[in-house]
């Protein structure tokens, strides 16, 4: 049964005055937990069981950190291809990513109780900032822990059992009559599955987003893929690939040879990799290099790329959609 498929008044049908279990702590699972305890109350209280505690921001932070993203900011991330200079430069300018999660750190801990309620997670928020894993807290969440209608509960492993599930570490059972999973799933897994094609199957698997401009592959032709980077973070990107893939449409430029497609995607794949290492998981590092991947966009149309007037704004002030409105 999905439940993300269903009807809003048939999922609150089922739901209505139930013990609801969620499993897992991403972006649907909070949401779908907060929905349940906002509908059923204390009285029927709703528990979110998962593994590991991760950062949750608010909406208004999310806004920030990644609408900022300047030039400057972006010298901080090593990118694929880069000189040596760069390279140094990025070293040189960590110790402000620190500074920035030891700030984003204490911020969260003071507007949530996560000491409180044993949620301060074991990572640097700075393992959260590559793979993009910024879940947005629903507004009032901890309220209705506090009110009793949300249980938060920890645990490496669970069963099922005759009246719920049995919690690793817990001799009594969890008593729910529905249990929601909520742990995502493997896009890859999905996109594999729309070809017949082994071959173009084979394509797909073993790599986390092998486009050249992350929305064409090399080896398929007449395909182009746009929003699967998987983060909610690319919207502006997506649009401005949009405009690129338009203008490659219009004739006004011409795709590099197979292989030199996939030389760059594998430079991109390698950073990734070394980037996933220090990272909290898989890797989105394009959605923190945005500028630069816009840079990439307008050499290949032939714009200019620098869209501000003068250095200081063009290394400082935040780069939005409006700056590439006349590329349109």
């Amino acid at each position: 049964m999905d439940y993300a498929a269903m009807d809003d008044d048939i999922a609150a049908e089922l739901i209505k005055d139930k013990r609801v279990t969620v499993i897992g702590f991403q972006k649907s699972a909070v949401d779908i937990a907060a929905e349940v305890a906002s509908k059923n109350g204390a009285s029927h209280p709703c528990t979110l069981l998962f593994k590991t505690a991760q950062w949750t921001v608010p909406k208004c932070l999310l806004a920030f950190v990644f609408r900022g993203l300047n030039r400057f900011t972006e010298l901080m991330v090593h990118k694929p291809g880069e000189g040596l200079f760069i390279w140094l430069l990025g070293v040189f300018l960590s110790p402000l990513l620190w500074i920035f999660s030891t700030s984003i750190e204490c911020y969260l801990q003071c507007v949530y109780p996560l000491r409180k309620y044993d949620m301060v997670p074991a990572h640097k928020f700075l393992k959260q900032i590559s793979p993009c894993k910024f879940t947005v807290l629903p507004a009032n969440f901890y309220d209705r822990v506090k009110d009793g209608s949300l249980f938060l509960k920890k645990s490496q492993s669970f069963s099922f059992c005759k009246n719920g599930l049995m919690v690793q570490g817990e001799s009594r059972p969890l008593q729910s009559v529905i249990v929601i999973f909520s742990t995502g799933y493997k896009s890859e897994e999905k996109f594999k599955n729309i070809f017949r094609s082994n071959f173009f199957r084979k394509c797909i698997s073993g790599s986390s987003a092998p486009f050249y401009r992350e929305c064409i592959h090399p080896r398929i032709p007449q395909l182009a893929i746009l929003g699967y980077v998987g983060s909610p973070s690319i919207l502006y990107p997506t649009e401005m690939r949009s405009k690129w893939l338009a203008s490659f449409l219009a004739g006004n430029f011409r795709l590099p040879t197979i292989s030199k497609m996939e030389e760059d995607v594998m430079e991109w794949e390698k950073c990734k990799r070394s980037d996933a290492k220090e990272s909290h998981g898989k890797s989105f590092l394009s959605t923190l290099l945005q500028i630069y991947c816009n840079d990439q966009l307008c050499k290949d149309m032939g714009c200019n790329s620098r869209r501000k007037s003068g250095f200081l704004a063009e290394l400082f002030e935040a780069y939005c959609p409006h700056d590439y409105k006349a590329l349109s």
